[in-house]
């Protein structure tokens, strides 16, 4: 899959990442994640380190929370946290869990981690917002294709698409680890609900971009972004 770069962060990603050790068992979960985040921080998210508290930011949520270290090398490439936090990941002292804490880092909206939850966590967000009158702020959830086994996604889902909630993006990272899978693809289960939806190359910054700004004023939209197979 190509791979398209977008601006000189990814030059320094690789030896952000190079720092972060000691969960590299979760390695192909965070590779997988990488480029999808990526884009969103440099050409999607409103969201900078001076603005993490402002209400009007747009609100990430890392659902596929297990094996962040893609996640907190973007972080740092960003200004959110300094690089030397990087190179004591899990250790006594860190800020850096294998899970990400939202009380220790600057721009994590959730600790997560469990697998399943991340999207009604930002269903709730985006009900959250839309009831304060905030209109501008979007929510986009990151989570894996094997979390869609998880029955609380499918509630989500249904009641997203129910109520349109416009403001939500959800991301599946599509790396052919679901246990069940769904007929028709991942997308179906979206769009029978009443979302709209992109399938993409997970790597191609250029594709992953439009599917990430081509949602609907009236709906809630999901982008499938397909890359190589886990195992």
């Amino acid at each position: 899959m190509a791979t398209t770069l977008t601006t000189d962060t990814h030059a320094r990603l690789r030896p952000l990442i190079r720092r972060l050790t000691g969960d590299e068992k979760h390695a192909p979960s965070a590779h997988s994640t990488i480029d999808v985040l990526q884009v969103l921080y440099d050409r999607v998210l409103r969201i900078s380190p001076d603005t993490v508290d402002d209400p009007e930011r747009d609100r990430f949520l890392l659902s596929k929370g297990h094996g962040p270290v893609a996640y907190y090398a973007v972080l740092a490439a960003h200004g959110f946290i300094p690089d030397s936090w990087l190179d004591d990941l899990a250790g006594p002292e860190s800020r850096l869990g294998h899970h990400p804490d939202r009380t220790l880092i600057p721009g994590v909206e959730i600790g997560s981690g469990s697998l399943g939850h991340g999207l009604g966590l930002g269903v709730g967000t985006a009900l959250g917002l839309r009831a304060q009158g905030l209109l501008k702020p979007r929510v986009y959830v990151l989570l894996g294709d094997a979390e869609l086994d998880e029955g609380a996604n499918h509630e989500a889902i249904a009641y997203a698409g129910a109520t349109g909630l416009a403001n939500l993006t959800a991301i599946v990272v599509d790396n052919s680890s679901a246990t069940h899978g769904w007929p028709g693809g991942i997308a179906s289960r979206f769009t029978v609900d009443g979302w709209t939806a992109d399938t993409v190359d997970g790597r191609d910054h250029t594709a992953l971009h439009a599917a990430l700004t081509g949602h609907r004023p009236d709906r809630p939209h999901v982008v499938i972004a397909r890359v190589e197979s886990k195992g």
